[in-house]
């Protein structure tokens, strides 16, 4: 372990990061990636040499290269060398295909597109529509056969980088969001954020000598980076990456790698939860997972069932990563609350007309940098959209929270999910959270559809997995969360279904589920004559 620690802040920035760990503990592991293992100084090496030869290409400060690929150290290594370039790296979606691929890359303007032979086949598909300098494929490239090798850019004995101009607020990065609740935007993120990013949770983790991070998460996801990959380059402790998550196996890659921390996000955990029970659940070496969102009923019987330590839940989002915290030596908060909001911003609770919202009220967050880059510095070539998502120096974040008596902060929902019915407001995450403690429920969604009695209001509907085996009628799910919640929480609209849509992070995302609305198979309470008792 080699905490980093830079006397000058200008010096914050990722590419130095790589360059300090290679020095101060060049024999260290860094990562690891199956058998494969590169210690920092084969990391720098590496990373230098790929700087070289993406540099012959054309690669140079405020440029961008774009990656398409599954999760390998490779990722890692031409992030860095993108970064010591002064260039910017750009992550697409793996799942992206087809017209809304090539718009994607077409709108990060790359210099250079590195793919892989996995998804090369999608990649000669679009090519032709592609506005690119240089095409790069990692490993097979038969696909694409004008592209460049990847391994044909080390320049062997390459020499570092000249970073010098290169400061803490340049941009390191331009995130896709995840797009849950619609069109994807370009998050542009400094360097300095990620180390802010990386510190506070780090200190949530207590990461100690002998730790080891392992990731499943896909690295076109801002959380790989900072809950795993960044952390672990910062921190110094090794960092254990599979290109994907598996219920199957999950404990059994931990094991593999001695792995002691590790993050899960959406449903992943909520899997591993679902798994039928063995005498060795507890048999591990994982101790500390930081999970988000968790159920607050199923944390202390899912921390006893696995034997390890839960970290407080938070708030982040690719634009604000740290947005409510737990920092240490706080109190931990009580359950279902995502903490206090960071000590690097001021935030407000606010409704739709920008005034604050009492103690108890559903608002929205919205955040004040204290301190220069904090937050992303805007979206890419995307001026209206950084000017609607700020109100003055307020960045308005579309989720909506409550601020308990206790001074304590709990999500609600985001604002473009919230379900607005006869003036309420209602939580699809909080009726989500009622729903999913039925016992024959596997997975669920509540989102809203248009009402048909007025236009400016939508009508709660729930889109319901079933565990294999359940019968389970649209009328007694209504029946039992009418029977453990307000009366309001029963949806006038069920829906059985066999998938829900979910990103590779397994978020569901509910623009297609609105897209999708009332079909055939939805149950209406209305028609069928159930009213719900207040």
């Amino acid at each position: 372990m080699n905490v980093l620690s830079f006397k000058n802040l200008e010096d914050r920035h990722l590419g130095r990061a790589l360059s300090m760990q290679a020095e101060q503990q060049p024999d260290a592991i860094f990562i690891m990636f199956g058998e494969t293992r590169y210690t920092f100084a084969e990391a720098n090496q590496r990373v230098n040499e790929l700087a070289a030869g993406f540099a012959e290409l054309g690669l140079e400060q405020e440029s961008r290269i774009a990656f398409y690929m599954g999760s390998a150290p490779e990722v890692v290594f031409l992030a860095l060398a993108a970064n010591k370039l002064g260039a910017m790296w750009v992550p697409i979606n793996g799942d992206y295909k087809g017209s809304w691929l090539s718009e994607t890359i077409n709108r990060s303007r790359p210099h250079i597109l590195v793919t892989d032979a996995e998804h090369a086949a999608r990649v000669a598909q679009v090519r032709d529509d592609l506005e690119l300098k240089h095409l790069v494929v990692l490993g097979d490239n038969s696909a694409l056969p004008e592209s460049t090798p990847f391994d044909s850019l080390y320049r062997e004995g390459a020499a570092e980088p000249d970073m010098t101009g290169m400061t803490y607020g340049d941009t390191s990065a331009v995130l896709w969001t995840s797009g849950t609740t619609g069109r994807s935007k370009g998050v542009m993120q400094s360097h300095n954020v990620w180390f802010n990013a990386v510190e506070s949770g780090d200190a949530q983790f207590g990461t100690q000598d002998g730790d080891v991070i392992y990731s499943v998460l896909p690295m076109y996801n801002s959380a790989a980076w900072v809950t795993s990959i960044l952390r672990s380059l910062i921190v110094g402790v090794p960092l254990a990456v599979d290109p994907a998550f598996s219920v199957s196996n999950f404990w059994e890659r931990v094991d593999y790698y001695g792995a002691t921390q590790s993050f899960t996000v959406g449903a992943m955990h909520i899997f591993l939860w679902n798994t039928p029970e063995k005498p060795d659940d507890a048999k591990h070496s994982l101790r500390k997972l930081m999970a988000v969102p968790m159920p607050p009923d199923i944390a202390e019987p899912f921390s006893k069932r696995f034997n390890l330590e839960l970290m407080p839940q938070g708030l982040g989002q690719s634009e604000a990563m740290q947005l409510v915290v737990t920092m240490p030596g706080q109190a931990a908060p009580p359950p279902g609350s995502c903490g206090l909001p960071s000590p690097a911003l001021e935030a407000r609770l606010v409704d739709d007309d920008g005034n604050d919202v009492p103690d108890g009220e559903a608002g929205e967050l919205w955040v004040k940098p204290l301190k220069p880059y904090v937050i992303f510095s805007g979206y890419f070539d995307d001026p209206e959209a950084t000017a609607k998502a700020f109100e003055g120096e307020w960045y308005k974040t579309g989720d909506m929270l409550r601020k308990k008596e206790d001074g304590y902060y709990y999500f609600a929902d985001r604002k473009k999910d919230a379900v607005r019915l006869k003036g309420r407001n209602i939580s699809t995450f909080e009726v989500e959270l009622v729903a999913k403690k039925h016992p024959g429920i596997a997975d669920c969604a509540a989102f809203g559809v248009p009402s048909d009695i007025l236009e400016s209001e939508t009508e709660l509907k729930l889109d319901v997995i079933l565990r294999p085996g359940v019968q389970l009628s649209e009328q007694e799910l209504a029946q039992y969360i009418n029977d453990n919640a307000p009366y309001f929480f029963v949806p006038r609209f069920i829906e059985f279904v066999d998938e829900l849509p979910y990103t590779p992070t397994n978020k569901v995302q509910k623009f297609k589920l609105r897209d999708k609305g009332l079909t055939a198979k939805t149950w209406d309470a209305q028609a069928a004559g159930f009213k719900a008792e207040r």
